[in-house]
């Protein structure tokens, strides 16, 4: 496994992060497919084992049970100061005028119900999930900075807004002097790349470390289109992000095959490898429910495309709508 700095800080984190959307009650969750307790400590012990130290969640996965059987495994399985333990904030959880959103009683409320399902005294990364349009970024800036002080989260990340939106925030925190976001978690692969013309070019100059997650277009590029699979059939997220497209799409994802075919190795690599080459890319978020999902993905940083391969999977694309932001 290879190790970088989480952007501008002296974070040491794997290139490699583990998406934990994949783990919880099924029953409580908006996907069929995730996987309960004991389907995903298997998935979590082996992240462990090929030195994998980022794992990413959020109290909205499965309703918490996400955070629940990350916090267990990670607490049998791990030294906890060796691990970067990230979650997010902002979906809906419970009924109310405030159970959802990242007003200051919603930070306030959900830091701590988080450290209580992941069974930490803190979480190393905490980010917002989604932008807040009916709060002032100011007030969610300073409710941050206060969770920072507070012990509570060692760093602060943001994830799916447009480029302006980030430097808002990065603006209002700087003018304050409060705690600055250091990551953005955005939507990015190869047959997603809306993130290039603005929010790269962003984090780039403001040397924010960039987390993608989706980074195999939820399956897409590891399959011939025809082919199926329970999450495929039922993941009504990912259908709205890509179906529209699936026509372009397939040209890169023939190209992607193709590559993977000459080199002698499978889709996941290559499509993977395109995203490690990206800059400035520092961990792309791999979720995973089968022990060869993660053992293709750690393959995949012994590749190195050539320009004329990133050429070649590049070419096809065409702009699509932004999805994700709202």
């Amino acid at each position: 496994m290879e190790y970088v700095k989480l952007g501008h800080t002296g974070l040491d984190v794997s290139r490699l992060c583990l998406g934990c959307m994949g783990f919880g009650n099924a029953e409580r969750s908006f996907h069929q497919w995730v996987l309960n307790e004991e389907g995903s400590r298997p998935v979590i012990k082996k992240a462990l084992e090929l030195g994998i130290n980022f794992f990413d969640t959020a109290n909205v996965y499965a309703d918490g049970t996400s955070e629940e059987i990350v916090g267990l495994a990670l607490k049998e399985y791990a030294n906890r100061d060796e691990i970067v333990l990230a979650t997010k904030i902002h979906g809906r959880m419970h009924e109310g005028p405030n159970g959802a959103g990242l007003s200051r009683k919603a930070i306030m409320s959900e830091i701590d119900k988080s450290l209580k399902r992941l069974k930490t005294d803190y979480v190393d990364l905490y980010q917002i999930h989604r932008w807040d349009y009916h709060t002032p970024i100011e007030e969610t800036m300073e409710a941050l900075h206060d969770v920072v002080k507070a012990g509570k989260a060692r760093y602060i990340g943001a994830s799916a807004m447009y480029a302006w939106q980030f430097q808002k925030a990065l603006h209002v925190a700087e003018r304050n002097g409060w705690t600055r976001f250091v990551s953005m978690q955005n939507h990015l692969n190869l047959i997603y790349r809306e993130e290039e013309r603005e929010m790269l070019p962003l984090c780039r100059e403001e040397k924010i470390g960039v987390i993608p997650y989706s980074p195999l277009a939820g399956g897409r590029l590891t399959r011939d289109p025809k082919d199926t699979t329970h999450r495929s059939e039922t993941d009504q997220i990912a259908k709205q992000k890509y179906d529209a497209t699936a026509e372009t799409d397939r040209l890169i994802i023939d190209q992607v095959a193709a590559i993977a075919e000459q080199r002698g190795v499978s889709r996941v690599q290559i499509a993977l490898a395109w995203l490690l080459q990206k800059e400035p890319v520092t961990a792309p978020i791999v979720g995973a429910t089968k022990l060869s999902h993660l053992e293709d993905a750690a393959a995949a940083l012994d590749i190195k495309l050539t320009h004329e391969e990133i050429t070649s999977l590049e070419a096809p694309y065409v702009p699509h709508r932004v999805v994700g932001h709202q």
